[in-house]
């Protein structure tokens, strides 16, 4: 490594590596998603194999010449990490690039998308478990399901016996499993509190590693769902997602980086009371919970005893709400873009727009007249699909 590959400037505290372990993963303190630049000597190696391979994810086969133009490092450097990638099943030749340019033709690189898979498991159901076998680009090739267990004491047998269907399905190495799970959970892959599911202080990562003998991640349903739009819906680096479902959660992205608060509850939302004017009941006991505004059922249930004519009211009161609770979130965190995640049915059109107006009269102009309210286009697989660059992330760095 070269002086001039050594980056000048702020370095990220904790770089990507390779073949972390899962502690930590995606959301680990102070680590920004995406390597962008390059790093300390101590850290550079594994830092800059990430960068390749992000470099190679996002823009598609390239020569070693452009990936050296591209990342700034040294040809001679570039060589040697394509030579390691490549020996390690990560990075695959895809032969030589077609043109008019003089002299031999570069040999073009890219990451061996077809080489692995990914399963990715959605536990935020509340009648069925969900899960999927995925390649590295996000896309589905198989898919399962498994009911939701009456008792508690089922349910991680459940699971463990639905991640396990899905790895007979891989057909190809299985790079890791990522896990989306409603309740808080820490850094640790550990589940703090989840009442629906029977867990509190659950070490879910580490035994699903271990009965699997898989690199495994766990994270909250929104935190992995606002990682898949990150990286294949094409969201900003400040943004944040709203998952309305039987409860309401969201995960957040501040400056490309997690936010997952001092208690690793960041995003718990569904419990902010909004307004003075009460409202309906909910069902933590307090009164206008903005779950018991948003939430599915209780949206669902208000919309449709709705006189006729008066469905659109009733959106709209529900995404004036959502735009209440979300104003202080914009304007403390500079926000560009909210992202909702549920059924398009009842949170497009009319109650984004109340959202979006909401927002638009209790926050700063000029500075916030512009945040984006909008359907995320993931659809359901959305949690699948975080869970996929939870994965992607923790082990190759790239997301």
């Amino acid at each position: 490594m070269t002086a001039s590959e050594v980056q000048r400037g702020p370095s990220l505290s904790e770089p990507a590596h390779t073949h972390t372990t899962s502690r930590g993963g995606a959301f680990a303190p102070g680590r920004a998603l995406r390597a962008g630049v390059k790093v300390l000597p101590e850290h550079a190696r594994g830092h800059n194999r990430s960068l390749v391979l992000q470099t190679l994810f996002h823009r598609g086969a390239m020569s070693r010449a452009d990936l050296s133009r591209e990342t700034g490092l040294t040809r001679v450097t570039i060589s040697d990490l394509v030579a390691e990638l490549i020996g390690d099943g990560f990075v695959v030749e895809k032969g030589m690039r077609e043109g008019s340019r003089p002299g031999k033709p570069a040999m073009l690189v890219d990451v061996d998308r077809a080489g692995h898979r990914i399963i990715g498991l959605d536990l935020s159901g509340s009648d069925v478990f969900i899960g999927a076998v995925l390649t590295l680009d996000g896309d589905i090739v198989a898919r399962a399901e498994t009911p939701h267990p009456a008792a508690a004491s089922e349910v991680l047998a459940a699971v463990i016996s639905l991640a396990e269907r899905l790895m007979a399905e891989a057909k190809a190495p299985v790079l890791g499993v990522g896990v989306g799970t409603p309740g808080v959970i820490d850094d640790r892959g550990i589940v703090l509190t989840a009442p629906n599911m029977g867990w509190a202080g659950f070490d879910l990562e580490g035994v699903l590693s271990e009965a699997l003998g898989l690199e495994v991640l766990v994270a909250n349903d929104a935190n992995a769902a606002v990682l898949a739009e990150y990286t294949f819906g094409g969201s900003g680096d400040d943004v944040l997602l709203v998952k309305v479902g039987s409860g309401v959660g969201s995960g957040l992205l501040a400056g490309g980086q997690p936010m997952r608060g001092s208690r690793f509850a960041a995003g718990e939302i569904g419990h902010v009371t909004v307004g003075t004017d009460g409202g309906p009941l909910c069902a933590c006991g307090k009164v206008g919970c903005l779950e018991a505004w948003l939430s599915v059922p209780a949206l669902t249930a208000r919309a449709d005893a709705a006189a006729p004519g008066e469905r659109d009211t009733v959106l709209r009161d529900a995404g004036e709400r959502l735009g209440i609770a979300l104003a202080p979130v914009v304007g403390a965190l500079d926000l560009s873009e909210i992202v909702l995640s549920g059924p398009p049915e009842l949170l497009g059109g009319v109650l984004a727009q109340a959202t979006a107006e909401a927002l638009r009269t209790r926050t700063l102009a000029p500075f916030h007249e512009g945040v984006r309210v909008r359907m995320t286009e993931q659809g359901q697989d959305i949690v699948l699909r975080g869970a996929a660059v939870m994965v992607l992330s923790a082990t190759l760095g790239v997301s």
